[in-house]
């Protein structure tokens, strides 16, 4: 039996995030009709991971394979993003597929994960960052980019992240590390881009809300570490609304 990986973009706007809920739009809920749709049978279609309602992925991956052995995926691999998106709605595209082994899991097989997260840093809106990047309604100038890049610098390491987990969250291990974390100015965007074998419910927006408040002076960018080891989530700063976080890439071994 044939099991193939896709790699897939979306945009989040209209979708109550990737998984499967009853009675909402889903990321989740398009693909496992198109995909149905496009081999002519029923099919497991497994996402790498959850996101939020309004998040977008620039590399979300998804494990495709028929549910009945008496089925088999006999579209050519290269053809497969084809068959696929012609049953796709306009935001969501799948941009690559490959075959693997019928033991792959596109979730537990993943050793690292990589979002960006986007900002506007202007006080004029953009029409076109309209749910695509935080509005953020001010300038950050070079030094507030410093600053912001030096307290990211502390999320690198192997921590426990309490403090930067939703309050409610029912995950008993918080212990993850964090491979790379930096701030950049990319034009008018001001970028936060960070890696990490994994991470918490509202991890990387409650990191935005944290580098936000650095940004503007109410955190000093060395109070990171004594944050982290709070592990106390109203010590560190607001959780940044979902409009400009993606997924950005999943890596896996091979």
């Amino acid at each position: 039996m044939r099991k193939v990986l896709i790699t897939i973009a979306y945009n989040g706007r209209g979708y109550h995030g990737y998984q499967l809920q009853e009675d909402l739009p889903t990321i989740a809920l398009m693909l496992n009709n198109a995909v149905n749709s496009a081999f002519g049978f029923e099919c497991n279609v497994t996402g790498c991971s959850r996101t939020d309602a309004g998040v977008h992925a620039l590399g979300f991956c998804a494990g495709i394979e028929p549910k009945s052995r008496d089925n088999e995926i006999t579209v050519p691999v290269e053809k497969i993003p084809i068959a696929i998106n012609i049953k796709l709605p306009p935001d969501i595209s799948v941009l690559s597929a490959k075959e693997v082994n019928v033991d792959f899991h596109p979730r537990y097989d993943a050793i690292k994960k990589e979002y960006v997260y986007k900002i506007h840093a202007s006080r004029i809106k953009n029409p076109f960052y309209d749910g695509l990047a935080l509005e953020y309604g001010r300038e950050i100038s070079d030094t507030g980019v410093e600053k912001m890049n030096e307290a990211a610098s502390y999320f690198v390491g192997t921590h426990h992240f309490d403090a930067f987990m939703s309050q409610g969250s029912s995950i008993d291990d918080t212990e993850r590390t964090v491979y790379s974390a930096k701030v950049e100015r990319n034009g008018d965007l001001v970028e936060f881009t960070v890696s990490a074998n994994g991470f918490l419910y509202n991890m990387v927006r409650i990191m935005v809300g944290t580098l936000l408040q650095v940004e503007r002076g109410k955190i000093p960018p060395n109070s990171i570490p004594g944050i982290i080891e709070s592990k106390n989530r109203e010590n560190a700063g607001f959780t940044a609304k979902p409009d400009g976080l993606y997924l950005k890439k999943i890596v896996y071994n091979s």
